[in-house]
């Protein structure tokens, strides 16, 4: 009997131990992400000093700072910071549920789809002379109706008495294919003005984002994220297996289903107002998981908080390394990403 105390009093010490763990992680990486958003403010033609920024902040600085900092950079660095941690979180859900690795919303066509609907958009209803012509404010909910769209093609094609995780990793590879496919016959089609416009926008940058963006971006994000977060031990339960999962009473195509809608929604959000960011959504989800490990309750804040590092960091990189030019977030992130998928396939080729 005092043989199996032990054991409990073992256990509930390393539980404790990597509860400690994954907070301080979180707290750190908290502190990163908040020094990253007030230095990246500061940064910029005009250069403002972090305690400026900050006290900007509290309604102090003066005019031009106020201006710089609150009309130019804050909207931006803000939309920023929601697009990472929104893919992240998408990642996050996709690689637990499907429990593959390389899952991400780019591998899956989602992105794509969203893409294809804006690329639709500015081919179709926009133009001087097109009797067609719909205020570009409505992009953004085309992309959300591509993303969606995509995402339920995905999962109708993969059902099979069930969802199986393969055919929907399968299947939204060869959608993603079908969906740059349709990208590249929509620019060839649409006004020649339009195509580089397109083009940066599948790219994916955060450039012109306005406090109109951020006021419909972050409180989507925000809900979103908390039923991520309360469906997190849903992802727990899955990624023991399909069969595991029934038995503890799991309703696992009903709980699969909620999760790639919850997903869905975090990417066609992001995608409206900054793109097709790629690679956040398969990088943040891995190095979490290297910090803090696979329990979900730890690793999706891990994950939310790093996509947002990668985001913002990406965008002040683009936006003054190579000044006057701004080069798309989106070339930084592919830059990182693309290599980092390669390495993954190399580690995982005989899993």
């Amino acid at each position: 009997m005092s043989q199996f105390k032990s054991i409990r009093i073992f256990k509930d010490k390393v539980s404790f131990l990597i509860d400690k763990k994954a907070m301080s992680i979180f707290v750190g990486l908290l502190i990163a992400a908040i020094a990253v958003f007030v230095i990246s403010t500061g940064i910029g033609d005009m250069a403002i000093s972090p305690l400026s920024v900050l006290a900007v902040f509290f309604g102090g600085g003066s005019d031009m700072e106020r201006l710089v900092v609150q009309s130019f950079r804050l909207p931006r660095i803000i939309v920023a910071l929601m697009v990472g941690i929104s893919l992240a979180v998408a990642g996050g859900l996709l690689q637990g549920m499907i429990r593959n690795p390389l899952a991400s919303p780019d591998i899956l066509g989602i992105t794509g789809g969203a893409s294809v609907a804006v690329v639709g958009f500015l081919a179709v209803f926009s133009g001087d002379n097109n009797a067609l012509t719909v205020s570009i404010e409505w992009m953004p909910v085309s992309a959300f109706a591509g993303a969606a769209i995509v995402a339920f093609l995905v999962y109708f094609l993969s059902w099979k008495n069930g969802v199986s995780p393969v055919r929907l990793v399968l299947i939204g590879i060869g959608i993603s294919a079908m969906m740059q496919a349709l990208t590249t016959l929509m620019m060839i089609m649409g006004p020649i003005y339009r195509a580089s416009q397109a083009n940066i926008w599948i790219t994916g940058t955060v450039y012109g984002s306005t406090w109109g963006n951020v006021a419909v971006l972050v409180p989507w994000t925000v809900i979103m994220l908390l039923i991520a977060f309360i469906l997190s031990r849903n992802v727990n339960v899955q990624e023991l297996g399909e069969d595991i999962a029934t038995g503890v009473g799991g309703h696992v195509q009903r709980q699969r289903f909620t999760l790639l809608l919850v997903s869905t929604a975090l990417v066609a959000s992001s995608v409206a107002f900054a793109g097709g960011i790629g690679f956040v959504g398969l990088m943040a989800p891995h190095m979490a998981r290297r910090l803090v490990g696979s329990a979900f309750g730890a690793l999706l804040p891990v994950s939310a908080l790093i996509g947002g590092i990668l985001v913002m960091l990406a965008d002040l990189i683009g936006r003054t390394m190579f000044s006057p030019l701004e080069v798309p977030a989106g070339v930084f992130t592919a830059g990182i990403g693309a290599p980092y998928f390669i390495y993954l396939l190399f580690k995982t080729r005989n899993s």
